[in-house]
């Protein structure tokens, strides 16, 4: 009895976190939460796919506390759902109004661009266009869209910047031979291989990272434009642990917790915290709005039937 009591308060102080990567920085925020607060977090980490799969495969018995997603349009979808808890820390004070909403907050921020492989022996791009010249002939990648809504961001954002011409450069890379590599890091893979010369919309951080490595890769933002990605943070209103949850957010959007977010190569989500990559402020951005569900649905509908998936 003894035991199974410590049991449930150990279970009872602990919170739970679901979030799309990175992994490594989800462990260090973890880690300084429990290190300032004494509650242990427990951490499922994967795709955004598999995080709201989980979630809606748990909901006779919710177990997630606090979400950190990949895609902005994931808290959109939750909030209208009537899921997520209302919370505005005081730390989100230096957070701009377009990264928060009454019920989520950005923990940080991505880009997309193109990450080119300067050993490839093809010529360093500058745009989105110059993937589709033959110089890249079948070099190249993208991320599908239907994984990663990033990778569906940047579609949108093209396609309400350039119309119809979005969908001849899409055609193009086809006829080029540029290849749907699945998520983010499959299309990132073959180019730090060598196998492939660039990505076309990679998500920047993980390239960074590779970068830092020592990878022979760089990250370009295209002369043209580009999207960005907020990942949203928010509190599920099914949680028993509302304070803990509360103190979370708070702590990551502390200085120290934005410190950490920075480290991993994101763009920090308050503007008052350094970065050691470009900010998104310094960026030539692409027309982002909250596109209707019918929209997106069509848009990957066309794009996967263009790369024969359908």
């Amino acid at each position: 009895m003894a035991l199974s009591f410590a049991m449930m308060s150990s279970s009872a102080q602990a919170l739970t976190l679901y979030t799309a990567g990175p992994g490594s920085l989800a462990k260090k925020l973890a880690t300084g939460y429990e290190k300032q607060s004494g509650v242990k977090v427990d951490i499922f980490q994967a795709t955004t796919g598999k995080v709201m799969a989980r979630l809606e495969a748990e909901q006779a018995n919710p177990r997630a506390d606090v979400l950190i997603s990949a895609s902005w349009d994931t808290a959109t979808d939750l909030q209208q759902r009537g899921w997520l808890l209302d919370y505005q820390s005081p730390n989100a004070a230096e957070v701009p109004a377009q990264f928060k909403t009454p019920s989520y907050v950005a923990q940080g921020i991505s880009a997309l661009g193109i990450v080119w492989n300067s050993n490839s022996g093809t010529p360093e791009p500058k745009d989105w266009r110059d993937l589709a010249q033959p110089a890249f002939k079948d070099k190249v990648t993208t991320p599908d869209p239907a994984l990663s809504g990033a990778s569906l961001d940047l579609l949108l954002g093209l396609q309400q910047a350039q119309g119809e011409q979005a969908w001849q450069l899409f055609d193009s890379l086809k006829s080029n031979g540029a290849i749907i590599a699945g998520p983010n890091a499959q299309a990132l893979t073959p180019v730090l291989q060598g196998a492939k010369a660039a990505v076309f919309g990679a998500v920047d951080y993980v390239s960074y990272n590779s970068m830092a490595d020592g990878e022979a890769i760089k990250v370009i933002f295209p002369s043209s434009g580009t999207v960005i990605a907020p990942r949203p943070m928010m509190i599920l209103k099914s949680t028993q642990h509302a304070d803990q949850a509360r103190a979370f957010i708070d702590y990551v959007l502390s200085p120290e917790g934005q410190r950490a977010v920075a480290d991993a190569w994101l763009m920090p989500a308050r503007q008052d915290i350094d970065a050691k990559r470009p900010l998104f402020k310094t960026l030539k951005l692409l027309p982002q709005g909250d596109a209707p569900a019918a929209s997106r649905s069509a848009v990957l509908d066309r794009f996967a039937t263009l790369f024969g998936q359908r």
